[in-house]
């Protein structure tokens, strides 16, 4: 934050800031004298000194300190309004005083400069290092899916004449797959960056929270038939004003995720309901849950967990998350005692006090 306070603001609003706060501290401590005296005066601007270092460039700071040790003398130091210095004990404090002023602004200064340096070191290191994992990622989880699409192709063209319409129509099925998988990655590729970069912004509309739900439902269950899938409509969801969109993607990653990283035959219970002026989401699972020293880091970009199944970037949950808090809402994750993972989800949002039955 610091060193984003001195780039930001020019050299000349530096200055005049700079000055500014000497200049307050000088004139607070002005009517104050009569009760601290000079000496205490003397700390106090360099105190204000050291403000200004920890916050602007160089050649301000030294100009306050400057500034600084010249009120010093003229305000405080005896005789006042005068630059004479009458006593060598005076004078050494003035030339401490202007000493160790310009010492503290160059030496915070330098000490900044390494802490940013340092930090900037830090976020390169981070940022190299999440770049290999997407990259170590997507060279599995895309590569499969673009195998299995040429694979299918060649097969087709090949042996078009030699194969069943039952062989033909299994090909196609799994082109479509690996093509949906293939669009998922991009699609989650395509999410993160407009996150990171705050292109995202909601577009509030009526929405039926529980047709969403059962379309979200409906295209997992196309594609993994191994889970059961339990979700009772609620009528308090009938009319929810949210964007459709941010929800529609936070139910797929989240159930899309318990489907594929828990046991065959896992039930996956799905409840919604509007509760103190808040659509209120419950995803949870009877498989094998978080370790606990993991459910911190779940959310983080292309983080995956230890022992889980090969593929994936790591990204699902951390668009959960982002497009949670696009909406106000915030998510959290437990254990379930008797075993599995819990999702609670909570987002601000209005609903419709119509009457939808009687409408229809």
């Amino acid at each position: 934050m610091r060193s984003i306070l001195h780039r930001n603001i020019s050299l000349g609003k530096q200055y005049a800031i700079g000055m500014s706060i000497i200049l307050i501290a000088s004139l607070t401590s002005y009517f104050f004298q009569d009760f601290m005296g000079y000496k205490v005066v003397a700390l106090i601007l360099l105190l204000a000194v050291s403000l200004t270092a920890v916050i602007f460039s160089i050649l301000p700071v030294l100009v306050c300190a400057l500034l600084s040790a010249l009120i010093l003398n003229f305000f405080f130091i005896p005789p006042v309004l005068t630059f004479k210095i009458n006593t060598a004990e005076d004078l050494l404090l003035f030339l401490m005083y202007l000493l160790i002023a310009m010492i503290n602004a160059v030496l915070t200064i330098k000490i900044r400069q390494m802490e940013d340096k340092k930090r900037d070191e830090a976020e390169k290191e981070k940022t190299i290092a999440l770049y290999n994992t997407l990259l170590n990622s997507l060279s599995h989880e895309l590569r499969t899916p673009i195998a299995t699409i040429l694979g299918s192709v060649d097969t087709i063209v090949e042996n078009e004449k030699k194969l069943s319409k039952e062989n033909i129509q299994s090909l196609y099925h799994e082109i479509s797959t690996a093509g949906n998988r293939l669009n998922r990655q991009v699609e989650n590729l395509l999410n993160m960056s407009r996150l990171d970069a705050g292109m995202l912004k909601p577009n509030f509309d009526w929405v039926d929270v529980n047709e969403l739900v059962f379309m979200v439902i409906n295209e997992n269950t196309e594609r993994h038939e191994l889970q059961n899938i339990v979700f009772e409509p609620n009528d308090n969801v009938a009319l929810v004003l949210l964007d459709g969109g941010f929800l529609e993607m936070i139910l797929y990653n989240l159930i899309h995720n318990a489907m594929r990283h828990n046991p065959k035959n896992t039930t996956i219970l799905v409840l919604c309901d509007y509760r103190d002026n808040k659509l209120v989401i419950d995803i949870s699972d009877n498989g094998s849950g978080f370790p606990k020293d993991q459910i911190e880091l779940v959310f983080n970009k292309f983080y995956k967990m230890k022992g889980t199944a090969t593929g994936g970037t790591g990204l699902g949950l951390s668009i959960v998350k982002g497009f949670t808090e696009a909406l106000n809402g915030k998510i959290t994750l437990e254990n379930i005692k008797t075993g599995g993972a819990h999702f609670h989800i909570e987002i601000p949002a209005q609903i419709s006090t119509l009457d939808i039955q009687e409408n229809e």
